[in-house]
């Protein structure tokens, strides 16, 4: 049973950059001393209002590709895996008061959110599993990474502490 392409790109779209987006700014905030209450209510209101920003960007971007039936699915598809993949990804930060522990935890949950969907997509779609693996990744990180490296360059530059 294959899913359709539309679909996969609507959902890797929402969830590659909740995991980009929000892995960099918790692990940013974390090594940058803020508190779990900080952590946690800055993810949430950015995780939302990136997820809004998210669906009404994939609804508007197929609407100018002339694919107005499916906007508003797509879009919705979008920014729900944005919010999802956003709130699994700050779970450990509820739940766990030490900073480096909660890193931890949050890198193993999106690795395993990585995995979870790269499996569903191979079986459904008979690929293979561990190159699309591999791949979503590496490219994960290498963008948290620039983030990071680019958010202690801004606090030395800019002498900020949080």
């Amino acid at each position: 049973m294959a899913v359709q392409d539309s679909v996969w790109s609507s959902l890797v779209l929402g969830m590659h950059d909740a995991l980009v987006s929000t892995l960099g700014l918790v692990v940013g905030l974390a090594f940058a001393d803020a508190t779990q209450y900080i952590i946690v209510l800055t993810g949430i209101i950015a995780a939302t209002s990136a997820g809004l920003s998210m669906m009404a960007s994939e609804y508007l971007s197929q609407k100018a590709d002339g694919n107005a039936r499916g906007a508003t699915k797509r879009g919705f598809m979008t920014g729900i895996a944005y919010v999802m993949t956003a709130g699994m990804v700050l779970m450990p930060f509820l739940f766990i008061s030490n900073t480096i522990t909660a890193v931890i935890m949050t890198y193993t949950v999106a690795i395993s959110v990585i995995f979870f969907f790269n499996y569903l997509k191979s079986k459904l779609n008979n690929q293979r599993l561990w190159p699309a693996f591999f791949e979503m990744t590496i490219v994960c990180f290498l963008v948290t990474l620039a983030s990071f490296i680019i958010g202690e360059g801004a606090k030395v530059f800019f002498g900020i502490v949080i």
